[in-house]
């Protein structure tokens, strides 16, 4: 094995580990509190659509002759999606985890307490549907243009690809707003675990330093850097909320732990995400 192959190796292995281990922490946390109060539905739900969109695009660029092609062809300069078998893995690993978590809310599995008013708020389903709507959108009008999608050049299944891409992009960027609410409302972040943020920073910081020693090691060419929007952006903005949720952790509620878990939580989606309107 090469050095550039051994440096992209052991990077790539330690940025999935770390991502992989962080989604262990809360549902452990949740049995053995046996309750899921101080957490939001909203994430774990909005998450698992987010990680089965990132697993279709993952498959797509690492798999499909096709796309690789179209991808191969709009970035000649590094004609190798930045995509490895880690995160199919990981990505498959995400999804189970999430549904997971996601399942904890649904007593009749699980048999933990709830929060009082714990439900999916009415603006996460609705990002929700409408993510589906856009990707259904997308692949009908590629399918109508010219070329059928096949012309790498204008509009191509590539960009249905991307589509399904930029909802886990756009998922990521809202997951957080409940569960960060929710701990501002309680001044508490009982029940949400540190454990998986810390580990999901150093993923989050790993995965930029992974597209950028690949686009060194291709020469320079940081087009492995522009034709993965999605990887380096949820990276960037992983650590982004990771960080705030560390500060509300260790600096601004550090003093501040709820008891018990019976009423405990008055779910943040009640209140407006990005402004609010959810019912209690």
């Amino acid at each position: 094995m090469t050095s550039p192959q051994a440096i992209r190796f052991a990077q790539a292995i330690s940025r999935t580990a770390s991502w992989s281990l962080s989604f262990y922490p809360q549902p452990i946390l949740n049995l053995r509190r046996r309750s899921t109060a101080g957490t939001t539905p909203s994430f774990p739900f909005i998450n698992t659509l987010g990680f089965v969109s990132y697993l279709a695009s993952t498959l797509a660029f690492y798999a499909s002759p096709l796309i690789r092609h179209q991808y191969a062809v709009r970035n000649p300069s590094a004609p190798n999606p930045t995509v490895r078998l880690n995160d199919v893995v990981f990505t498959v690993h995400a999804v189970v985890l999430s549904s997971l978590v996601w399942s904890m809310f649904a007593k009749r599995i699980w048999g933990l307490e709830q929060g009082a008013g714990q439900r999916v708020s009415g603006v996460i389903w609705a990002v929700a549907v409408g993510s589906v709507l856009a990707v259904v959108v997308a692949t009908v009008y590629v399918a109508a243009a010219p070329g059928g999608g096949y012309d790498a050049e204008g509009w191509a299944w590539i960009d249905v690809v991307y589509a399904v891409s930029y909802i886990k992009l756009f998922v990521t960027v809202i997951k957080y707003i409940p569960q960060a609410y929710t701990n501002y409302q309680r001044k508490s972040t009982d029940g949400w675990s540190i454990e998986q943020l810390i580990m999901d920073l150093v993923g989050g910081v790993l995965s930029v330093v992974q597209l950028v020693i690949d686009s060194l090691l291709e020469g320079g060419d940081w087009s492995g850097v522009t034709g993965n929007p999605v990887k380096f952006g949820l990276g960037n903005i992983s650590v982004v909320f990771d960080v705030i949720f560390i500060l509300q952790h260790y600096v601004f509620y550090r003093n501040s732990r709820v008891e018990g878990t019976k009423g405990e939580v008055e779910d943040g989606e009640r209140s407006a995400l990005l402004g609010g309107i959810e019912r209690s």
